[in-house]
């Protein structure tokens, strides 16, 4: 059955795997994607959401470089939201609500239209390590499949261990099985391997609960979409979402449960993500506030079923039970079923490179969960890179490595690589320091020229790009050479609290001002005139005003960002022996010498790597 060698085998199938798969098999590569259950291509194992800080413009940059989350979160969504308006561009972040059955569907059915992609369903229980370098998997089966190239995207199945309350239970997903037999051939390749923890909250019958006593989140009024392509459109109707309050009687029956918990009776010994944590940790580490948000979320347009945001859990079920009733709107709630907490083997990813293939066994890649992150949108933007970087070896051809001011994505990896992570690492735009220049806007202007370099992204794109660009070149040079007179200026600039102008001037000085927005350029009747008569989109009009109004910032960003790329060009030999730097810190050269940096500029990122210690390392190359 399995007599021709794959390209690339990709193993696991959720975003991480479903997201590797496709670029792999898009950029020309017999492609074998094998997993545990066909049936859970890309589930939503937590919250039924794709984007949100930071996680939305991942979805974006994923689109941008030709990989499918963004097209089928458009197909799927209930409801749309960009967060942070209110803030400046940088910080907008989009996200939406999805149909949690219609987005695994959608995921299958666009896997199965892709060329080169064969499936299998089976558990990989090893690999084929031959003189260093992967030569396939070995299924529990004993059947042997021969390839170029891996990618692993176990997800939280590798060892996987369910808690709740005082019983555990293999398992790497609620009703699913954990994968075993991997771990233990990574370790005796010589990986080293570590624990991780992560949680959901239960799921409820929403037939059971009263809406009528919580606040209602309804979606943007003119929702917009993740994909850049023309496959999507914008949502026309939404769903709503809604938001309760725990309190401290809540607070009173969760410590109840405290004594048999997991999490404080010393059975789960691996850390959980800092930034979702379960609902016990919060009113342990925040005793002093007396309630906390609870987000009461559809799981898709038809079902009952609701997910309870910000209640994760691995309290015994009863405990659940009791304290959920407790909360408003919930006082007769039914279960589907209780949250649990998961502990899972990973792998500290700095013994990878940065094209996300190990340093110890040529051809072999991880991606998403197996590298200590969190998210769907992490996991995916890790599988996209992983996929393509696989396809590109077995092609003998130069990979994809993005740099910190080019992608989420390259913040996401670099820091990953020469940071490490000792607990679930999750995105956050204060995380990247050119984030007025990654922002979810222009993910299509920065990534989408590479993709079609590489032979992911397509023609109609690449044009559909190309068009858009210089359409917004177009406005923002109309908004230069365009003067607006003092009578039509002035009563806006006074209602906006801005210094009016004494003489006419030109639009993109007076919109360069922080009190305009794009709502105030579009009142000035030539600004309304130029849009109509160019037919123009709102994406293409709110890009050129961005790039007016943050042009100082933008511009001061890519110099600094510039003057640290160079850098990056300044190579680290490979066999770079750091234990003959006796002026440069032990810790430094104990650091390096285990991560490999391939440039200067990696290197300054490394933990505990001082200025210092950059500079030895500097004049000591020689530089």
């Amino acid at each position: 059955m399995f007599n021709e060698v794959y390209d690339v085998i990709v193993v696991g199938a959720g975003h991480a795997g479903s997201e590797a798969a496709a670029a792999s098999a898009n950029l020309g590569c017999k492609t074998l994607l094998v997993t545990m259950s066909l049936q859970n291509i890309a589930q939503m194992s937590c919250n039924p959401a794709m984007g949100g800080i930071a996680k939305g413009q991942i979805v974006r940059e994923i689109d941008a470089l030709g990989g499918y989350s963004g097209i089928v979160s458009d197909k799927t969504a209930i409801q749309f939201k960009m967060l942070n308006k209110s803030k400046g561009p940088a910080m907008w972040s989009p996200r939406v609500q999805s149909d949690r059955m219609r987005f695994a569907e959608e995921w299958r059915l666009m896997l199965e239209a892709t060329p080169n992609l064969d499936f299998y369903q089976e558990m990989v229980s090893g690999l084929i390590i031959e003189s260093g370098k992967v030569a396939g998997v070995k299924t529990s089966l004993g059947i042997e499949i021969r390839s170029k190239a891996v990618v692993l995207t176990n997800g939280t199945f590798l060892n996987g261990l369910i808690h709740i309350g005082e019983k555990q239970f293999g398992g790497g997903r609620a009703g699913e099985s954990a994968s075993y037999g991997i771990t233990e051939d990574l370790v005796k390749a010589g990986f080293e391997a570590g624990r991780m923890k992560t949680g959901t909250p239960p799921r409820v019958d929403g037939r059971s609960l009263d809406y009528s006593k919580m606040n209602e989140e309804r979606g943007d009024e003119k929702p917009q979409k993740f994909s850049y392509s023309d496959e999507t459109s914008p949502l026309k109707n939404q769903r709503s979402c809604y938001m309760t309050y725990t309190s401290l009687d809540v607070h009173d029956i969760l410590r109840e449960g405290f004594d048999r918990s997991p999490m404080f009776n010393g059975r789960i010994k691996s850390l959980g993500p800092r930034y979702c944590p379960s609902i016990e940790d919060k009113i342990n580490r925040f005793a002093d506030k007396e309630r906390h948000q609870l987000f009461v979320e559809p799981e898709g347009w038809n079902t009952v079923e609701v997910y309870v945001n910000g209640f994760s859990t691995s309290l015994p079920e009863d405990i659940q039970y009791k304290a959920l009733k407790s909360v408003v709107g919930f006082e007769n709630v039914k279960f589907f079923r209780p949250g649990y907490a998961i502990e899972y083997d990973y792998f500290p990813p700095t013994q990878l490179k940065h094209t996300l293939e190990t340093k110890l066994v040529d051809g072999l890649f991880f991606a998403g969960q197996i590298n200590g992150t969190t998210g769907y949108e992490e996991a995916g933007a890790q599988g996209l890179m992983a996929g393509i970087n696989a396809a590109l070896k077995v092609k003998e051809q130069d990979p994809l490595i993005l740099r910190r001011d080019e992608a989420y994505i390259g913040v996401l990896i670099d820091d990953l690589i020469t940071k490490g992570t000792e607990e679930p690492y999750r995105m956050f735009t204060s995380r990247a320091e050119y984030r007025t220049l990654l922002r979810q806007d222009n993910a299509d202007f920065r990534l989408t020229p590479k993709s079609f370099e590489i032979g992911l992204a397509s023609e109609k794109r690449m044009k559909r790009m190309e068009q858009k660009m210089a359409e917004s070149e177009k406005m923002v040079q109309f908004f230069k050479q365009t003067s607006v007179s003092v009578e039509e200026t002035n009563p806006i600039l006074l209602e906006k609290e801005s210094a009016p102008i004494s003489q006419s001037d030109k639009m993109f000085k007076v919109f360069s001002r922080p009190q305009i927005e794009l709502e105030d350029m579009l009142r000035f009747r030539d600004v309304s005139d130029y849009v109509l008569e160019n037919n123009l989109d709102e994406e293409i009009v709110e890009q050129a005003a961005i790039q007016v109004k943050y042009s100082g910032y933008i511009e001061k960003e890519r110099n600094n960002a510039d003057k640290l790329t160079r850098l990056e060009d300044v190579r680290i030999p490979d066999a770079f022996d750091y234990s003959q730097i006796k002026s440069m810190s032990i810790e430094a050269r104990q650091k390096l010498a285990k991560i490999k940096p391939i440039t200067i500029s990696q290197a300054s990122r490394v933990s505990g790597v001082s200025p210092s210690d950059i500079s030895v390392l500097l004049v000591h190359m020689g530089r």
